[in-house]
């Protein structure tokens, strides 16, 4: 009877021995064992795990990527302008028995390594590349945490500065600043669009003088453009050679019709006179006589 109540006390300390020395791993962690307080370097897998109860201890480290806010950080950038600056980082346990063995809180550390890495970056940039290059400063602030991070085995994945703030009298230069580069752009397209048009109505014009005829072409096409509007008024040039021409045709007619009027007023004139006397040299000659020897002068 004694020997039988023997065995079941063992048999009981054996079960309870063989599940209290059961862990269970989750698949996101990884399990470190101290033997003694000594760390074993073989790692726990995810699973059920044994361990001797009473001289192992096992420390459970989670290898997913963990998402760190780094808080505000206030700097003044090498252009000296006093800037506010956040970011956020990115990283995961890559090698867990460091991670265990070479730093107590390695979550503590990383945030600390990140805001003074967050700073320094602020006082080697200036205020342009903090707005408009931050792939580059994120690389960079990415490598100065990731430089001794890897001693706790712990691997950076990326950083990111997530936002900069201005102060309010920044803002308004750079605003203003923004507002004088948009005006420069568009008298520059303004200037360049007027530098094409002209270089195009020079060739239109240098085919034209070559064939004439496309001048009137022209003409025409305008004309059939303008006529499409009613309420429009037509208003036609005409050359100045045109009028020359009419002009010259009118003075022609004139004195032609001229002509035979006076031939016939100096007809009459010889018959009403048989000889007609010549004047001393010392008389006035008639003003009749005058004009006509003056008209044939003229005519000679």
């Amino acid at each position: 009877m004694i020997i039988n109540i023997v065995l079941g006390l063992i048999a009981l300390l054996v079960i309870w021995v063989a599940l209290s020395g059961i862990r269970i791993v989750n698949q996101t962690e990884r399990g470190v064992i101290f033997r003694f307080g000594q760390a074993q370097r073989k790692i726990r897998q995810p699973g059920l795990n044994f361990i001797i109860p009473g001289v192992d201890r096992m420390k459970k480290m989670n290898v997913q990527i963990v998402t760190m806010p780094v808080p505000t950080q206030e700097g003044i950038t090498r252009d000296n302008v006093s800037v506010q600056v956040d970011a956020v980082a990115y990283f995961r346990v890559q090698d867990p028995l460091r991670a265990a063995i070479e730093v107590q809180n390695y979550l503590f550390a990383v945030e600390q390594v990140a805001q003074t890495s967050l700073r320094s970056i602020i006082g080697k940039s200036e205020l342009d590349d903090l707005l408009s290059n931050r792939e580059e400063l994120n690389k960079g602030l990415a490598l100065m945490i990731d430089s001794p991070a890897l001693g706790w085995g712990i691997h950076i994945d990326r950083v990111e500065i997530k936002d900069v703030q201005l102060p309010d009298s920044m803002k308004r230069s750079v605003a203003r600043q923004a507002e004088a580069e948009r005006e420069r752009r568009a008298r520059v397209i303004t200037a360049e669009g007027e530098f094409q048009a002209a270089q195009k109505l020079a060739d239109a014009s240098a085919i034209m003088s070559e064939t004439p005829g496309a001048l009137q072409l022209r003409l025409l096409q305008t004309v059939v453009e303008v006529a499409a509007e009613k309420s429009s008024t037509l208003v036609m040039p005409l050359p100045v050679e045109l009028l020359r021409f009419f002009d010259r045709a009118a003075h022609t007619a004139e004195h032609g019709a001229e002509r035979p009027q006076e031939k016939s007023g100096e007809r009459q004139e010889l018959a009403g006179s048989a000889t007609p006397e010549l004047a001393p040299a010392d008389e006035v000659v008639p003003e009749p006589f005058a004009r006509r020897a003056d008209e044939e002068a003229e005519r000679r």
